[in-house]
């Protein structure tokens, strides 16, 4: 290629790059009108830099560019579309996020902070003991005619010492693509599957496709929905890179117990804060060790009482940090201080472009160049921090006694970040927490489409 061509197509990719921000520029301005969150910064792309490397290079890196800012993006148009879609029943808090519309959650609150409530005209729509935690979780109605902001602010008002929040909306944080392969796949038991079987790890997500072949070899518990199954391509997916076994695939940890927690129920506006505490204390009373919540949202006062109770009691919890870019706010839970927070990198170990950079970084693990179970059969292509934070559950777990235990606990960790591969300095640092482990876990799609029938 001449130097006159190398330069044309230079400039053909500075172009594309220009039209994609101007058309991000409007999704934004578009957003802001629906009082949703304002999009994080987003990656530059690099100027001097790129004129001087090589054509294949510049090209590589424009397309990781836009695909960041694409990503980063998504989540905001989701909530856009969430918000848009469901006015009857969810709004927005004051920072733009999703909330079940005119609810107000109270967590252990006093009889005479109920009796105050209702003087002032809330009412009761749920009250229950989460026996797993030793929390009370009482989910008030704010009166018709008051907005959901200024009810929170009165019961802080009448109950100053009291902890009160909205009932938020939480999301996953990953992307599939379409299924890679429909060929049926067989599942492949192995001396590993069969050790790992003592072993039990949560998970609360949206319905896993227990039916697929991954996870012929597992026990597999289910929860939510009054019993339905209602799988989704991001719980299954999930949900096989911790356990799953298969002819060229596996998780984590294959062959391990799996409890599933459904917070979602194929509702739109499924993932609530009240859901998600449920489902934790379920799996609190299973005396699970390790749980993977590959859900993203804001802090909320419930959820961040739910996490110190799980800690304290030896509970390992594993988030994805998000994948809302490098400059975004933290989200939750992974940003509570205990929970192993967990990004992603693709195959080459850089850090996803979108994904979340900060204190709440514990580890990176594979997360983008990889297959995962799809629905019915066969594999898909996925990448995202929610893809990454399995893999970590999975390895945890393998180091981790069959009960919660605060020692068992650190000690698991410990041994993990001991064994992370870490570009540089071995220090702890904002991108890549303790290193990158999980490796091993990776199987690149081309590998699953492999599949040999028996």
């Amino acid at each position: 290629m001449t130097m006159q061509m190398k330069k044309s197509a230079l400039r053909h990719i500075a172009g594309v790059a220009l039209a994609a921000t101007a058309a991000m520029g409007a999704t934004v301005a578009a957003a802001a009108q629906l009082a949703v969150p304002t999009l994080p910064a987003l990656p530059v792309a690099p100027a001097v830099a790129a004129v001087t490397a090589p054509l294949g290079a510049v090209i590589d890196t424009a397309n990781s560019q836009l695909s960041s800012t694409a990503q980063a993006a998504r989540r905001l148009t989701q909530i856009r579309t969430l918000l848009a879609n469901n006015r009857t029943t969810l709004e927005a808090d004051p920072a733009g996020a999703p909330i079940l519309r005119s609810q107000i959650v109270a967590v252990s609150p006093s009889d005479a902070a109920l009796t105050a409530a209702r003087a002032a005209g809330f009412t009761t729509l749920d009250d229950q003991t989460l026996d797993g935690v030793g929390l009370r979780m009482v989910t008030l109605q704010v009166p018709a005619g008051r907005g959901t902001n200024a009810a929170l602010r009165q019961l802080r008002r009448l109950d100053p010492n009291g902890s009160y929040d909205f009932n938020h909306v939480y999301m996953p944080s990953g992307e599939s693509a379409a299924n890679d392969a429909a060929t049926p796949v067989t599942a492949a038991p192995s001396a590993a599957v069969t050790a790992n079987a003592q072993l039990r790890i949560g998970l609360v997500d949206s319905g896993v496709e227990t039916s697929h072949p991954v996870f012929a070899a597992s026990k597999v518990q289910t929860w939510g929905c009054n019993g339905q199954s209602l799988p989704t391509a991001h719980g299954t997916a999930t949900a096989s890179l911790l356990i799953g076994n298969a002819a060229h695939f596996h998780g984590a940890a294959p062959g391990a117990g799996l409890l599933a927690a459904d917070v979602y129920c194929g509702r739109p506006t499924g993932g609530s804060v009240t859901a998600i505490a449920q489902a934790l204390a379920w799996l609190a009373q299973q005396q699970v060790p390790v749980i993977n919540i590959s859900l993203v949202g804001p802090a909320n006062g419930l959820l961040e009482q739910l996490v110190r109770r799980l800690l304290a009691s030896g509970h390992l919890l594993v988030a994805a940090v998000g994948n809302d870019g490098p400059a975004a706010p933290p989200l939750y839970p992974a940003s509570y201080a205990g929970v192993i927070g967990v990004t992603a990198v693709d195959a080459h170990d850089h850090v996803l472009l979108e994904a979340a950079r900060g204190r709440q970084v514990s580890f990176a693990a594979p997360g983008a160049d990889m297959a995962a179970a799809a629905l019915l059969s066969g594999y898909a292509s996925v990448r995202g921090t929610s893809y990454a934070a399995p893999v970590v559950a999975g390895l945890l777990a393998l180091r981790m006694g069959d009960h919660p235990d605060v020692g068992s606990a650190q000690s698991a960790v410990q041994q993990l970040a001991a064994q992370a591969v870490h570009a540089g300095s071995k220090a702890r640092d904002n991108t890549y927490g303790y290193g990158v482990v999980g490796e091993l876990a990776r199987v690149a799609p081309s590998a699953a489409l492999d599949i040999k029938q028996p």
